[in-house]
């Protein structure tokens, strides 16, 4: 009887132990949530400029020297800073279309979206971009990423500090950031950044429209997914497909018919 209590008390305490220490871990993995959660500005950007510099150093990166690089320092010279970030461009020498801003103020342009829009529709792309950064989309949607269960411990054990990613690390944080994309009401504010940074250029904001137009008919698909284009040139899920580019067009042009604007004609 006896050794029957004994073998209860102790399934009791093991019961209780057991209860504690799913406790204390749910309590621990919340405090690593809010410690991730609570990281600056500043470590956000310098964890960026870990990812941005493999991504440099993964591709092909043009000469100052380089005609690419010549058109689009021209059409970016008056585009310098964001919310205080300066901003840093360079262009990826490959066929996709596509083109990314990050929370450090990297901006990379590809040479396929170069090929095939004109300045003012890449300027509306690079608009949108950094309408991402600005408002804040690129800061959380890479907070969350440095949250996942692959990178958290490593942020969190260095007490504050910014940890040094290893490779392993870096590309675990670019499959994450790639299956992440922007939420439907992102894209839209991005969108309308892209449209008023044109305007502030100087710049007539149908060509925002028009490059929705260019990119719908390079993917031959009206939600602009990653495919291959009708031209042979890689098409990047350059936006979301959250709106549909078709409706995205029409936005863009019946906000810039609206603000009194002409569609400019197709040299």
């Amino acid at each position: 009887m006896r050794k029957l209590l004994s073998l209860a008390l102790a399934a009791l305490l093991c019961i209780s132990c057991s209860q504690q220490y799913n406790s204390a871990y749910l309590i621990s993995g919340g405090m690593k949530l809010a410690q991730a959660a609570a990281l600056t500005d500043e470590q956000i950007q310098a964890y960026v400029g870990q990812y941005v510099q493999q991504l440099d150093a993964q591709s092909t990166v043009l000469p100052e020297s380089d005609a690419y690089v010549q058109r689009v320092r021209k059409m970016t010279s008056a585009f310098t800073s964001v919310d205080g970030t300066p901003l840093n461009f360079k262009v990826y020498k490959t066929n996709e279309v596509n083109a990314f801003a990050c929370a450090d103020g990297s901006v990379r342009i590809y040479t396929g979206l170069l090929d095939a829009m004109t300045d003012d529709e890449v300027l509306g792309v690079v608009g949108h971009e950094i309408g991402h950064v600005a408002l804040k989309h690129s800061k959380k949607q890479f907070q969350e990423a440095l949250m996942s269960s692959a990178l958290r411990d490593a942020v969190i054990s260095t007490g504050g500090t910014v940890a040094v990613l290893t490779s392993s690390q870096l590309g675990d944080l670019a499959e994450t950031l790639l299956s992440a994309g922007f939420s439907r009401k992102q894209e839209t504010q991005a969108d309308d950044y892209g449209y008023e940074f044109l305007k502030a250029a100087g710049k007539n904001p149908w060509a925002m429209a028009m490059a929705f137009e260019e990119l719908q008919k390079l993917s031959g698909s009206s939600t602009a997914s990653g495919t291959q284009g009708v031209s042979g040139i890689s098409v990047s899920d350059l936006f979301s497909t959250h709106p549909a580019t078709s409706d995205r067009i029409q936005r863009m042009a019946s906000k810039a018919t609206k603000d009194g604007y002409t569609r400019p004609a197709v040299p």
